[in-house]
């Protein structure tokens, strides 16, 4: 029998993107070039933008964080499913660039959703390797159906999103911005969070 590999280097791992993550999108703000309060009001989608990703992968970090407690082990499928979500977050930055620029154009608005859609379509690959295929005893049946759920449900929006900013950028925006207080509590409303203190203790 070999040796169960700890996830705990590639929880390490994901979260020095994250924090690599967040460097690179303040890096992309650049300061006004009038020393106006005027000018600098002037460029509030680069603001919003930087807000809204700021938050959201604050949001995906603390979910992430909160999902890889139910790891024992490092699998190769967890490791690859881990890597294109990390792949998926590394967008981030290059769409919000983008959507500031073009002072919130519809089909930049609409790639940005689309990389909110690509982020949450790998979620789910972790929560159904990390949640669902693990025994009753240890996730109950009704924090499976909750997070799988709220899962569907968001990816779902974050698509509508991505079509309804062709022709309405700030709805789509919008959107985008309702789905992400769903994720605010990392755990499944209603569901104490002891199902995931196990598996981390064995681990």
């Amino acid at each position: 029998m070999h040796a169960k590999r700890s996830p705990e280097r590639l929880s390490i791992f994901s979260d020095g993107v994250f924090a690599v993550l967040i460097t690179v999108l303040v890096l992309e703000l650049r300061p006004p070039e009038l020393p106006t309060f005027v000018d600098l009001l002037s460029h509030w989608p680069s603001w919003l933008g930087y807000a809204v990703s700021y938050v959201f992968i604050a949001i995906v970090w603390a979910n992430h964080h909160h999902l890889m407690h139910y790891a024992a082990e490092a699998t190769p499928r967890l490791m690859w499913f881990n890597f294109a979500h990390l792949f998926s977050v590394s967008l981030l930055p290059l769409s919000t660039a983008w959507m500031a620029v073009s002072k919130l154009a519809p089909q930049p608005v609409a790639f940005y959703a689309a990389v909110f859609f690509l982020v949450n379509a790998t979620y789910i690959c972790l929560i159904w390797e990390l949640v669902e295929r693990r025994p009753v005893e240890e996730v109950t049946l009704k924090e499976r159906r909750i997070m799988r759920f709220r899962a569907i449900i968001t990816l779902c929006v974050f698509g509508a999103a991505a079509a309804v900013a062709m022709k309405y950028p700030l709805v789509g925006l919008g959107m985008c911005c309702c789905c992400l207080a769903v994720y605010l509590k990392p755990e499944a409303p209603g569901v104490q969070e002891q199902g995931a203190e196990e598996p981390s203790a064995a681990a």
